[in-house]
């Protein structure tokens, strides 16, 4: 060895133990070679990234140079105007050839145009500082997120290794994320014309995002892999789901442990600051539009979790084809046997990422019965409508029927059973949301396919016409009463047995569509399938109506009760579907049409009378024509006997010679009205028994006017003579006539205005009578005379002939 080179070796006791060992063994120096290899491949990969540092350093550094002299030109500008301006404001010196008025117009010039224009280019100025520095931190922190996400990539596909990891680097991409978009929604706030710098990063930033979020799923995937998710489901077979249990399967996720749990929690958080960054992005680019429906985004990572599950289970699915109940059963399964781990494990990971308005218990439920409709939609419902077209070539449906409203059962009770899940869990959902229950519920496949929903809705009304036909077609379920014990009031209509039949039936369709998950498709369901059974309950009201008075014109008392009995059918109909849209369920579909018409609170345009006005039912239009026909068929009912009574009177009322005459000591009433009366009381008599009270009040009173009709034209306008005698009976046969009519009223003649009238006229002595008509309307009030004028009251005066 050269005796000029002199080695320097470090004493022994300053070296470590560790070192010591290393020298002394033999085996480790056999390894050196390796070693030096690979610490200088670590220094080559350091040098590298030491010049892609200091060259994108030396980049900045030239931008930041050249903002930094474009800025010193503008203060030496403003500097420059400033010294101006001073010297233009100062006092001129006394040795100044100005005259005192030339320096106070320059110094006018100065205040009202130089200085605006100079105040304006400072704030021009500061606005450009800001720009700058806003831009340059926005850039560095774009370059740090694109370096972030390009050093876990690359340590992704080279496996290096590092001091730090692909998730430190991938969480360190995803803060900076955080932090640019503090700034852009700052930039937004306060700068909004800065439009073309918050596009141009946002360009960057939605780059470096599709390579992050890939890179993350996929990372989810590979641990969930690792995890043994999906759990097995080969122990779920068709018999032990039948009987409704299986064996225990361990629960990947409660069972993982040390590093995968880290791991798996670690990038279960990566995933959750994600969403939480991304819907913080979406919400200022939607600022000002309709963020609700473009926010709501299920949680990735749960979709992650019930993906391969979804997948497991089309293999099970495919065998279970023609017996959907195990498809329900097999998802409603996995559901509740894995809901408790969303509150207990992942829960608290969402808390932690500040995700707010989500719960792992209602995203993973959700997700799994957004599973189950793909599922329907794809295969169990087309082939259910293929079968239906194709029955309905051969006529016969009954089979592909059944299999369609058995669907519907089966769907109808998971949705109850996946309630009870979300309801029994303290999660404060509230299940009366369209936009919640949607989510959970298993008929949301209608949401999308409202064919679907009218094939349903037409396939449930032929059921229920069906079931009806034996009850219609029995004559005593028309002949036989009910009670109003289906009403919260004390009224009895007495109905026919039938019209509870229908009302059965109806409300077993309401409460069948109240599972459906929004408004709209309630309200389309029952206006199809409710509204056509009240058509159909009102169309045989009508054809037995139509049938009593072909034969008999309801002369008949069996013509008239038939009448009565459907009549009061309606009625009782009708108080049903009044009393039930009173219900919170109907208030709330009458709520969702007033919106769809766009009839606000505080809407202004010219509707506040429908506003204040009450809210509208689905029934509305059927409870109309029910009335309409009840109305209709009562006056019909008076128009007959009112029919009977005047061809029983006519001799009566032609009569003109009875009254100048004196009646018959032993006769208190005319012998030709005695008929007459005798008919209608009957007649009255009949619908009185038969009719309910409330229509019945509406039979007489529509008889009474009538009637009063009849007797004021027939007596009142002819070329009759009132002697005294004649007065004296006519009101005797009033009096008579009243008393038929008192059994349902105090007062009767006020139901009979003008023939009362006319009679306080012919009772008046022929001094006050020739006052009341010489003092005109205002006298003939004074004296009780209502309902006449003064040209038909002078009328009776003609025909009052005074005995003197």
């Amino acid at each position: 060895m050269d005796a000029s080179i002199q080695i320097t070796l470090p004493p022994v006791s300053s070296l470590s133990s560790s070192t010591l060992s290393f020298l002394n063994s033999e085996q480790d120096l056999s390894r050196a070679r390796s070693y030096i290899d690979e610490l200088q491949s670590q220094c080559f990969d350091l040098d590298r990234t030491l010049i892609d540092l200091n060259s994108r350093l030396h980049s900045t550094l030239l931008s930041y140079a050249s903002f930094s002299d474009g800025i010193h030109l503008l203060f030496d500008d403003a500097t420059s105007k400033l010294t101006d301006l001073r010297s233009f404001t100062c006092p001129p010196p006394l040795s100044s050839s100005l005259s005192p008025s030339d320096g106070q117009g320059r110094r006018e010039e100065i205040l009202g145009e130089e200085l605006p224009a100079l105040a304006k280019e400072v704030a021009r100025v500061e606005t450009v500082r800001v720009y700058a520095e806003t831009a340059l931190k926005l850039d560095t922190l774009v370059g740090d997120i694109e370096d972030a996400v390009s050093s876990a990539m690359n340590k992704k596909l080279r496996k290096y290794s590092s001091t730090q990891s692909v998730e430190e680097m991938r969480l360190l991409a995803i803060e900076r994320l955080g932090h640019s978009e503090d700034v852009l929604i700052s930039v937004t706030e306060t700068h909004p014309q800065w439009t073309s710098l918050v596009s141009a990063v946002d360009h960057r930033i939605d780059r470096a995002l599709a390579t992050l979020r890939p890179q993350a799923i996929a990372d989810h995937r590979s641990l969930l892999g690792s995890l043994g998710w999906p759990p097995p489901l080969s122990t779920l077979t068709s018999s032990n789901l039948d009987a409704g249990k299986s064996a225990e399967v361990s629960n990947p996720l409660f069972t993982m442990q040390g590093l995968l749990k880290q791991q798996y929690c670690e990038n279960f958080l990566a995933l959750c600051h994600l969403q939480e960054l991304q819907w913080r992005r979406k919400s200022r680019q939607l600022e000002g539009h309709n963020r609700k429906v473009a926010l709501q985004q299920p949680l990735w990572a749960i979709e992650e979790l019930v993906n391969p599950i979804s997948i497991a289970c089309q293999r099970h699915f495919s065998k279970w084809i023609d017996k959907p109940e195990f498809v329900f059963a097999l998802v409603y399964k996995i559901t509740r046997d894995y809901v408790d781990t969303m509150d207990e494990l992942l829960q608290p990971l969402v808390d932690e990422a500040r995700l707010a308005g989500y719960s792992c218990r209602e995203e993973w439920i959700s997700a799994m019965v957004t599973s189950l409709v793909t599922y329907l939609a794809k295969e169990i419902f087309p082939k259910y409508v293929a079968e239906l077209d194709g029955e309905s070539v051969s006529g016969v449906q009954s089979k592909a029927r059944f299999s369609w409203l058995h669907l519907v059962d089966l769907m109808i009770a998971f949705d109850k059973q996946i309630q009870s899940l979300v309801t029994h869990s303290g999660i404060s959902l509230s299940l009366q949301d369209d936009g919640n229950l949607q989510k959970i519920s298993s008929l949301s496949v209608f949401c999308d396919r409202p064919d679907w929903l009218d094939i349903w809705a037409e396939i449930e009304l032929n059921d229920t016409l069906e079931k009806l036909k034996p009850e219609v077609d029995d004559e005593r379920n028309w002949t036989a009463k009910i009670e109003g014990a289906l009403l919260s009031g004390f009224e009895s209509y007495k109905s026919p047995a039938v019209s509870s039949a229908f009302v059965r039936r109806l409300l077993l369709v309401v409460d069948r569509c109240r599972s459906l998950p929004n408004a709209f498709l309630r309200s389309r369901f029952l206006k199809m399938a409710g509204g056509s059974i009240t058509q159909r309950y009102l169309d045989c009201l009508l054809l037995r109506c139509q049938e009593a008075e072909g034969l008999t014109a309801l002369t008949d008392d069996n013509g008239l009760i038939k009448v009565a009995n459907s009549v009061n059918a309606a009625h009782y109909f009708e108080s049903v579907l009044k009393e039930r849209c009173e219900d919170t369920f109907f208030l709330e579909l009458g709520f969702d049409h007033r919106e769809q018409l766009g009839i606000g609170i505080n809407d202004n345009s010219g509707l506040e009378g429908r506003i204040d006005g009450p809210v509208g039912c689905v029934f509305d239009e059927e409870i109309k024509k029910l009335e309409n026909f009840r109305k209709e068929w009562v006056e019909r009912i008076s128009v007959a006997v009112l029919r009977g009574f005047d061809a029983r009177c006519r001799e009566y009322i032609k009569n003109r010679r009875q009254w100048q005459e004196k009646g018959e000591e032993s006769w208190t009433i005319s012998k030709t009205l005695v008929g007459a009366l005798d008919y209608l009381q009957g007649k009255m008599a009949v619908a009185e028994e038969n009719l309910n009270r409330i229509d019945f009040v509406g039979a007489w009173r529509s008889l009474a006017a009538g009637v009063d009709h009849l007797l004021f034209n027939g007596l009142f306008t002819s070329m009759v003579k009132f002697h005294d005698a004649g007065v004296e009976r006519f009101n005797g046969d009033m009096e008579i006539l009243f008393g038929v009519f008192r059994a349902w009223c105090l007062r009767p003649e006020a139901f009979f205005p003008k023939t009362s009238d006319g009679l306080k006229l012919l009772t008046m002595s022929e001094e006050q009578l020739r006052d009341t008509i010489a003092g005109g309307g205002k006298r003939m009030k004074e004296n009780g005379i209502i309902h006449l004028n003064v040209a038909e009251a002078e009328k009776i005066q003609n025909k009052r002939v005074f005995m003197r």
